[in-house]
């Protein structure tokens, strides 16, 4: 059976589905082989030689579409899906839940096709959480790209010139990209406030040294999944005029709130932008997904009543050296439910994690939620 990995063409898309490391993890498996684009980890700070040193080949863009299974990051383009071949399997992210046309052409080419962000959220599918360990990523480069665009000193800083003190900080959703988001903001020195609607997250966010901003009239808004719920238009609009004026007190506020195959939230409203201080920043990590500032530009950067709105695409991208690391590990460990031990690829429909992220398969599209 051989693995390919093919040079990612999104744009900005610098992390590698495999890193050398894995690559030799999985080449130790019997039948397996492996191989690489030529170029593919060069971003990630992985040159073609140290796959070599890994034990993989290093080929050409059509060398790597004639594997058995192919492992990507982005999602694939239209002309990708194009290139694939009947009874391939291949594994990236996909955005089934948001992209229907992706999921017809990948049925219609005959591929089988796992998206990462449905592995399920469960203790034994953890290590294959791909939502999880980009968002450890994108939370790390949310918070440097804030402190690096508020232009101040995060922590108290005593000089013979004066004393600066601590930047304050919000943090809006306090999932996994939340969290680090809370933890990386408190190691650079400044005084962090952390909200979630789902309760649990409150102790959380205490844990890593923030304040959590608790609003007792919404009840716990926690799904079975772990993930947020969506809230109702009068509990919506009970938060956002909280947070809005929250808002007046905060230097930077660092937005993460997100629900999977949703738009996301608005939490942040024009009014509460407008109630902060000049020189204050808004970084919206949800900004792929519509937002949660309303004026939230995606990909672009806006300044409005003095205050500048930051709404950066794929900031896991951002640290691609690890990121691509973590999420090589994810492949890996998925990859050790789908090898055999003669190095042959199998799918089994009765483990809870195959079925949950297998979105095609015999030409046809799998899961009540990815068909519709």
């Amino acid at each position: 059976m051989k693995i390919g990995v093919p040079r990612e063409t999104a744009e900005g898309e610098n992390r590698v589905a495999l890193v050398p490391e894995s690559v030799k993890s999985l080449l130790k498996r019997e039948g397996v082989a492996i191989v690489v684009e030529s170029g593919a980890g060069d971003a990630a700070g992985h040159p073609d030689a140290q796959y070599e040193e890994a034990g993989a080949s290093v080929g050409s863009h059509a060398d790597v579409l004639a594997a058995d299974l192919l492992l990507h990051v982005a999602p694939l383009s239209a002309a990708e899906i194009g290139e694939l071949k009947k009874g391939q399997y291949l594994i990236s992210h996909l955005s089934p839940l948001t992209d229907a046309e992706s999921n017809k052409a990948l049925a219609s080419a005959g591929t089988t096709a796992l998206a990462m962000e449905l592995i399920p959220r469960t203790t034994r599918a953890q290590a294959m959480d791909a939502l999880s360990s980009q968002a450890t990523a994108a939370g790390y480069a949310a918070t440097l790209r804030a402190a690096q665009e508020s232009g101040r000193f995060w922590g108290m800083l005593t000089t013979a010139a004066g004393t600066i003190r601590p930047v304050r900080v919000l943090v809006l959703g306090a999932g996994v990209a939340g969290l680090q988001a809370v933890a990386t903001a408190k190691r650079l020195g400044a005084i962090v406030t952390g909200f979630d609607i789902r309760r649990a997250a409150w102790e959380q966010i205490a844990s890593l040294g923030g304040r959590p901003l608790e609003l007792d009239f919404i009840p716990d808004a926690e799904d079975e999944g772990g993930y947020a719920r969506p809230l109702t238009d009068e509990e919506n609009q009970q938060v956002r005029d909280a947070i809005d004026q929250n808002a007046a007190r905060q230097d930077v506020i660092i937005t993460t709130a997100a629900i999977p195959g949703r738009a996301a939230p608005t939490l942040i409203t024009a009014a509460g932008v407008a109630n902060m201080g000049p020189g204050s920043v808004i970084l919206d990590l949800a900004a792929e997904t519509g937002g949660n500032c309303e004026l939230t530009e995606p990909g672009q950067t806006v300044v409005k009543d003095g205050v500048k709105i930051v709404g950066p695409k794929n900031l896991a991208s951002e640290l691609p050296g690890h990121a691509s690391q973590l999420y090589a590990k994810n492949l890996e460990n998925l990859l050790g439910l789908m090898i055999t031990g003669e190095g042959n690829l199998t799918l089994d429909f009765e483990d809870d994690i195959i079925d949950a992220a297998t979105i095609t398969h015999d030409g046809e599209i799998r899961g009540e939620r990815t068909a519709r």
